[in-house]
């Protein structure tokens, strides 16, 4: 990367409810609030508990977490799949109940227009999709209406990838953001997110993370979700236990690449590690 070049994309997020998240100068942190009995990390803390789920979020928040994104179904390898009127009991609950503690924004973890369309009317601004708008294009239509922040997350499931990783998130993206933009969704509503850890073994994983400056050209700017995932495991040999702060010295990398927002678990070890990476690109001007 030249010297001076600008490692982030700044730009104003324009969200659901009237809400704007300003991006680029500071890292944004974006907390994950699973309410599913069998997520990888934290499935079955807080299922069936709005309360739980509300004081886990709160902690969240008091830590530094800027935004809240709350799911209601496990999309981890091999997880069984739950009917959206069963995802809709677990995230509509949690969702209003915060709104009622908190002014945060709050993001819905969804791939399901229903789900997202009612997420937004509970209270979140921001709808977060695994599947970048192409399991079910109606969610942009959702987020076109709504005015929602949306995320569009690159995935390899169940389709054929091409051999180099960055042409590969370059093709899928474009697409999801076509889709997104036919539906009416504006420019400044859209993220992209690489989707480290869908269908990518450890190889590929770390080749994007290395390569993440070349999504820039795509517009947009990028959250990126490495939390606790088995990439970051393997390299500590570690499958059980705390790797919360290997996470964070790969929000670090990241952060020098171009990301902007940054899905985590454990806000407080990523806070404190990107506070210090973006003094350190304050000072050269960036």
């Amino acid at each position: 990367m030249r010297s001076g070049e600008p490692v982030t994309l700044e730009r104003i997020w324009r969200t659901a409810h009237g809400r704007t998240i300003r991006l680029g100068r500071r890292s944004t942190i974006m907390g994950i609030l699973n309410v599913t009995p069998d997520s990888f990390s934290d499935g079955g803390r807080f299922d069936g508990s709005t309360e739980r789920a509300v004081e886990a979020a709160l902690a969240m928040i008091a830590e530094g977490a800027d935004i809240i994104d709350i799911g209601g179904e496990s999309t981890r390898p091999g997880a069984a799949p739950v009917e959206a009127a069963e995802e809709q009991d677990r995230v509509l609950p949690v969702i209003r109940a915060l709104r009622a503690h908190s002014d945060v924004a709050i993001s819905i973890d969804t791939y399901r227009a229903e789900t997202a369309a009612l997420a937004v009317k509970a209270g979140a601004s921001i709808v977060n999709d695994v599947w970048g708008a192409q399991r079910e294009p109606e969610i942009a239509q959702v987020a076109a209406r709504t005015g929602a922040g949306l995320c569009l997350m690159h995935t390899g499931r169940e389709r054929e990838k091409l051999p180099d990783v960055i042409e590969d998130q370059r093709s899928f993206l474009r697409r999801s953001v076509g889709i997104s933009r036919d539906a009416g969704v504006s420019e400044d509503q859209i993220v992209l997110d690489p989707g480290f850890g869908f269908a990518k073994d450890a190889r590929e994983n770390f080749e994007l993370m290395m390569r993440l400056g070349e999504l820039a050209p795509l517009g947009y700017p990028i959250l990126a979700g490495t939390s606790r995932k088995r990439f970051v495991r393997s390299v500590l040999d570690r499958d059980s236990g705390d790797v919360d702060v290997a996470t964070a010295a790969t929000s670090v990398l990241m952060r020098e690449r171009g990301v902007s927002i940054f899905r985590v678990h454990a806000v407080g070890p990523t806070r404190d590690a990107l506070a210090l990476v973006d003094a350190a690109l304050r000072e050269r001007g960036q």
